[in-house]
């Protein structure tokens, strides 16, 4: 049986290691390709105006897929926190997921820019993007005050 639970678990990382891998290939490949889409951008200037907004929202979501890249990469295959609290674990969670809505907060701004530019009718998603961000915002604020309790125990 515990050979088993072994091969499960290796096998188990040897997954989360090629998805891991393979997420944080893409988020460097958004970043290039961002960075390559101004560099070429450059000879018009509204084209240049439409390459930063998008590159704006690249790089942010490049750089949420490649935290999560990180974050499987420590958890679940160098399981760098396996010997660490819940105190500490909550805390790597609660970083985890600031960094989320940093990005949903970042790119809603962007589409609202984007948005305000081409047709004020479509104010409305990034709009809905900016409420989700306040969910989850509030939703962390309420997992951190229920957890809170759980620490001064």
């Amino acid at each position: 049986m515990n050979k088993l639970k072994y091969l499960t678990e290796k096998i188990s990382r040897a997954v989360y290691l090629c998805i891991s891998l393979s997420l944080g290939i893409i988020s460097l490949a958004m970043i290039i390709y961002a960075i390559f889409d101004i560099l070429t951008s450059f000879h018009d200037r509204a084209l240049l105006a439409t390459a930063l907004l998008d590159a704006i929202g690249l790089i942010v979501i490049g750089m949420a897929v490649f935290d999560v890249s990180k974050f499987l990469l420590e958890e679940e295959v160098l399981d760098v926190h396996a010997n660490k609290t819940n105190v500490t674990r909550r805390a790597t969670l609660v970083k985890f997921l600031t960094i989320i809505i940093i990005a949903i907060f970042l790119e809603s701004l962007v589409n609202l820019f984007a948005a305000a530019k081409k047709d004020i009718s479509l104010l409305i998603y990034p709009t809905l993007l900016i409420f989700v961000g306040v969910l989850f915002v509030i939703g962390l604020g309420v997992y951190q005050k229920l957890t809170q309790e759980e620490d001064n125990q």
